[in-house]
Formats: structure tokens, C-alpha cells, sequence
């Protein structure tokens, strides 16, 4: 006894602290540390553009450098507030990203009628009460974002996959003459989807006056990827400073086809990592429910006996924070 408590529900409380506060660091830790990254970049590109100039006069490759640094720190700027939205945008923007023309009031209805349902079922099955309302939470909150997340998630790897080639459509159509919206036109028209969808976006905002920077800016919003912000980039600073446009998205377009090889062999080294993260994040559940088929009596005292439902949801809360944490080290990202 410690202060007239048992010592045992003092160990457990301070055990379910720590993972909550695991927990709360492994979802976040993504999050902090991209704002800490965004945050130095600025800072970098602040002290290169705030260099003086020595009162002399400029000359035209100077010039030409410290407009593309202003435009680069203009860009920065916008994409510090993009990026917030784009680890957690809203729902609807969270539904176009995912090419679902459905509206909030549909999705709804959807999370709603999917939680009933779960809830039905728990009672179908006399499930307790506390574990029926938790399926139903899981079911109106959990599995429609699930859904959404993964179409999402789909969706944007298929844009990845064509990306590579509509630049160099851009590149091959720029070399000709055309002008750079005639080559967007014909992506918009003639390329696969998503990037069709995306690309017709970009031109019927063009079509109705927004500037070209702004327009672009928007593939961004709606593909929150590395790579569309690289285009975005790259035509943003030439529409501002000029430059040789066809040789600059020419490099992007090798940059991108690296980094899709570089992807496919980091996926093919961590695919035995990811192996074993699986079998030991599932190993504990399949002994588990192996004990429960063989010797039900043996372990039903962990959802019968209060201190075995306490013991349980321990034991949940270490599993998650051990497989965050190794999700967390076999997760690379370039």
C-alpha cells in the first residue's frame, strides 16, 4: 500500500500514462517534424534573400537570381499553409483528393447508417454494452475514413504513376512551339486518369482568367504530393523570372523517374522489416485467440474479471505503441 492505494493499480495507472503519452508521440511525431523541416527552409532561404546588395548596381544575372529567390521565398510562404492542410485537410477537400463527387451531407448519412449497423450487430451477437457503443464509434467514425483514405491514397499513386509522362509530353510540346496552356489542354484531354481530371482542373481556371501560378498552385491542393509541388514550382518561378522552361521541366521529369526507382527499391529492401513487423504485431492476437479455442475457461478471466479488463487494455495500448514504433521505423520517405 503507498499513500492508502494498492500498489498494483498505481503500477497500472502509471503503465496506461506512459503508452497513451507513446501514443500520442508516435501519431504527432510526423506532423512535428515536417513543421520543424518547413520552418528551417524558410529560415535558409530568409538569409539568402536578405544578403545586401552594396549599393551597386546589379547585374542582369544577379538580377535574375534574386528574382528567383523572392519568388522561391513567395512560394515557401504559400506552401507552409498548404502543407497544414495537406496532413490534415478538411473533409470535403479530403473527399475531391480522393475523385469522390459526393457531399458532406451524403457522407454523413453514409457514417451514419454504418454505425448503426455495427451497433445492430453487437446487439445480434449480445456483445456488452461498452464494446457495442464502441463499435459503433468504429463504424461511423473509423470505417468511412478508412474508406475515403484509401481511395485517396490509391488515387494519388496512380497520379504519380503519369505524372513522369505528361511532363514530358510538356517538355516535347514546348520544344515544338506550343504554347505551355496547349500543352496542358492536351494532358487534360488526352491522358489517363487521375491526371486527366486533375490537369482539366488547372485548365478551366485558366480559361476563366486566374494566372497561371495561381491555377498550377492548385494541382498542389488537390494532388498534396512531392511531385506535383515540384511541377508547381518549377512553372511558377518561369512564368515569374523566364527561363528555359523545356530544360528545366526536362530535369524535373528525370528527377521524377528517379525517385520512382528509388521508391520501388526502398520498398523491395523494408519489405522483410515489414514482414516481421507484421508477424510480431500479430503474433500476441493469434496465441490469444489459439488459448481461447483450446482453453476458453484458462483465459476468459481477462474480459470477466475486472482487474483481466484491465490487464487487456493495457496490453492493447503497449501493442499499439510498439507497432507505431516500428511502423514508424520501417516507414521511408523520400
Amino acid at each position: 500500500m503507498l499513500f492508502g492505494l494498492d500498489t498494483t493499480i498505481l503500477a497500472f495507472v502509471g503503465l496506461i500514462a506512459l503508452s497513451a503519452a507513446a501514443l500520442a508521440y508516435g501519431l504527432l511525431y510526423t506532423r512535428i517534424s515536417a513543421a520543424q523541416q518547413t520552418e528551417e527552409r524558410l529560415d535558409r532561404i530568409a538569409g539568402v534573400g536578405a544578403r545586401p546588395a552594396g549599393g551597386r548596381k546589379q547585374d542582369p544575372v544577379s538580377s535574375r537570381r534574386k528574382s528567383v529567390q523572392d519568388t522561391l521565398k513567395e512560394i515557401e510562404v504559400k506552401q507552409k499553409f498548404k502543407a497544414a492542410r495537406s496532413t490534415n485537410p478538411p473533409l470535403m477537400l479530403r473527399l475531391q483528393q480522393a475523385g469522390m463527387k459526393i457531399s458532406i451531407t451524403h457522407y454523413v448519412v453514409f457514417s451514419v447508417v454504418v454505425g448503426l449497423i455495427f451497433v445492430i450487430v453487437g446487439f445480434a451477437s449480445a456483445l456488452p454494452l461498452p464494446l457495442t457503443v464502441g463499435l459503433g464509434i468504429v463504424g461511423a467514425f473509423g470505417l468511412p475514413r478508412f474508406l475515403v483514405n484509401f481511395i485517396r491514397k490509391r488515387r494519388q499513386a496512380a497520379f504519380l504513376e503519369e505524372l513522369p509522362n505528361a511532363v514530358d509530353v510538356i517538355v516535347r510540346g514546348v520544344k515544338a512551339g506550343l504554347p505551355l496552356n496547349d500543352c496542358l489542354r492536351m494532358i487534360a484531354t488526352e491522358a489517363k486518369e487521375p491526371l486527366r481530371t486533375e490537369f482539366r482542373s488547372v485548365v478551366e481556371a485558366l480559361t476563366i482568367g486566374i494566372p497561371l501560378d495561381e491555377a498550377i498552385g492548385r494541382l498542389f491542393e488537390r494532388m498534396p504530393l512531392p511531385e506535383s509541388n515540384f511541377l508547381v514550382i518549377v512553372i511558377s518561378i518561369q512564368s515569374k523570372a523566364g527561363g528555359n522552361l523545356s530544360e528545366a521541366l526536362g530535369n524535373l521529369s528525370r528527377v521524377l523517374r528517379e525517385r520512382k526507382k528509388m521508391r520501388a527499391k526502398i520498398k523491395a529492401v523494408s519489405m522483410e522489416a515489414k514482414a516481421s513487423a507484421s508477424i510480431i504485431g500479430s503474433l500476441p492476437i493469434i496465441v490469444m485467440i489459439l488459448v481461447w479455442l483450446t482453453s476458453p475457461d484458462y483465459i476468459s478471466i481477462l474480459w470477466t474479471d475486472p482487474r483481466g479488463q484491465l490487464v487487456l487494455g493495457a496490453s492493447a495500448l503497449v501493442m499499439m505503441c510498439g507497432v507505431l514504433v516500428m511502423r514508424n521505423m520501417i516507414n521511408f520517405e523520400i
